[in-house]
């Protein structure tokens, strides 16, 4: 099952009663946030920061510490790139500096809602707007 959303457009996100009854082995989300504010994202501490109030928001149990590496020597794509492993997956992200957008992914065996994800990301990174994918795993 495979959904994308707009924060205009919104359709069916799996409720966790899906999940249940479709015997998922995960949930996945991927999480595109447009128009950025450059100072966030060009911020290791302020990405940092982002993983923990997410992780906090959405339940998740953090393992180790946030991982936050600048790097690219394509123009394209240079910008910081995170990872925090969790007790049931991980999140990473990438944030290009030439479009100012975030690149979010969120996979865990655990349930969480997709959209209080991309809605605190959005607000988080002060996008203008995102564009939501999702995916039951199994």
């Amino acid at each position: 099952m495979l959904t994308t959303l707009t924060n205009e457009i919104l359709k069916t996100i799996p409720t966790i009663d899906q999940f249940e009854k479709l015997g998922a082995w995960g949930l996945y989300c991927s999480v595109d946030i447009h128009n950025c504010d450059p100072d966030i994202i060009r911020d290791a501490e302020m990405i940092r920061q982002y993983a923990i109030q997410l992780c906090d928001l959405i339940e998740m149990k953090r393992f180790g510490e946030t991982q936050v590496v600048n790097f690219g020597e394509d123009e394209r794509v240079a910008g910081y790139s995170m990872v925090q492993l969790i007790e049931t997956s991980m999140i990473s992200g990438h944030f290009a500096n030439l479009t100012n957008t975030a690149y979010i992914d969120i996979f865990s065996c655990k349930y969480y809602d997709p959209e209080v994800a991309a809605q605190f990301s959005l607000s988080y990174f002060k996008g203008s707007d995102y564009t939501l994918n999702v995916a039951l795993r199994k």
